[in-house]
Parts: C-alpha cells; structure tokens; sequence
C-alpha cells in the first residue's frame, strides 16, 4: 500500500509523465520533498520509483545522488548554540572566523568545507554541493541564508574566482590569485588556539576530521 501512495505521489507531481524523468528533475524533487516529510517517506517514494522504472517500465536506473537525511546543523561534542556565537567572534583573522561559521551552520567536515568553490553555491535553491564526500560521493546539503550573506560578504573581500576559501600565503589582497584553499594545520591550530582562550574542554577537533 505504501508503495501505491508514493508512485501517486510522484505521478501527480509530474503529471503523469513518470517514464523519461531527467536526473536534475529528480534531484529537485527528492530534495524538496526532503524538506517536507520525514525521511522515511523520501526513502518509499525513491525505492517507489525505482521498482517503478526496473520492473514495470524495465529501464535502467541512474542513482540520485543528493537523497539523504539531512545533516544536524549543531555539532555534537564541540561547542553549544550559546557557546558558537563567542567562538566566531574570538577567532580574530577574518578568513578562519568565515570558515568556522560555515562549517558550523552547515554540518560540514573539514576537507568538505575547505573544497568548497563558488560553483558549489546554489543561491537559487538554497543549497550546497558538496564534492567527494565521505566513501567519494557527491551529496546535496540546505545552504542558511545566514551562511550564505555571510559567505556572499567574504567572497567581496577576497573575490577568487573559484575557491570560497582561498589561502593566506598572499594575504588578503592577494587572494584572488591563489589556487589552493586554507591550510589544513593552520585551520586546526587556530581554532584550538581559540578554545582554550574561551576556557573550552571540549574535544572540538572531532569537527576538524577529514
């Protein structure tokens, strides 16, 4: 039965016309769904579809990459919503402050935040792709509109035209010109440097993984 709902589900949104369904059509609407119902119901409508177009249509079937519950936006074991707001504004260098907040926001490790590149933005659905994720795969994830007027600020700042985090080796005014992202220690040092100003305990390198 819960199958026969998800495959009405998806006829009515599309009209019927469920046999040549494009990957960015489905990406769309599983995304949008994602934000509407639970992520049980994402999974019957995604298997729905896909015992839809293999056994019924008999057509192969390509993957959606970005279906996957949505990532917690706190952190565990590393800093509370109270704590956050004080650890941005101790961080005094403006590029690891920027950094921080994102990965913080978004649920982010820290290779994934330092790949980021401005291609990555989607302003217009409101959502980041992140490349090469964990076991190699890409994924989708919800972009704060905070996170993103505080991204959009930087970019204006330092306007390279690829990297949303470029390295400091030039300084600011030379940013533009690097080619490789943040420096992975110097991330890491400055924000243990930073906790144990703030007297925090915490084991917040558990964020800063790979």
């Amino acid at each position: 039965m819960g199958l026969y709902f998800a495959i009405r589900r998806i006829g009515e949104h599309f009209q019927g016309h469920l046999d040549n369904l494009s990957q960015e059509q489905l990406v769309d609407y599983f995304y949008d769904l994602l934000n509407r119902l639970s992520w049980s119901a994402v999974k019957l409508d995604l298997y729905g579809l896909k015992f839809f177009y293999t056994h019924v249509l008999h057509k192969s079937w390509v993957d959606v990459p970005m279906v996957k519950p949505p990532r917690c936006t706190r952190i565990p074991d590393i800093v509370t919503v109270a704590e956050a707001p004080q650890l941005f504004m101790s961080t005094r260098v403006l590029s690891y402050r920027v950094f921080y907040f994102t990965i913080y926001t978004m649920g982010l490790r820290l290779g994934e935040g330092l790949n980021l590149q401005v291609g990555d933005i989607d302003a217009t659905r409101m959502r980041v792709h992140i490349r090469n994720a964990k076991g190699n795969k890409d994924r989708l994830v919800p972009l704060p509109l905070s996170t993103l007027q505080v991204l959009r600020k930087f970019w204006v700042v330092h306007k390279n035209p690829v990297l949303i985090f470029p390295n400091r080796a030039r300084g600011l005014k030379g940013a533009h010109l690097a080619e490789s992202p943040l420096d992975r220690g110097g991330v890491q040092k400055t924000i243990k440097l930073v906790t144990e100003e703030m007297g925090l305990k915490k084991h917040f390198l558990s964020l800063l993984t790979p």
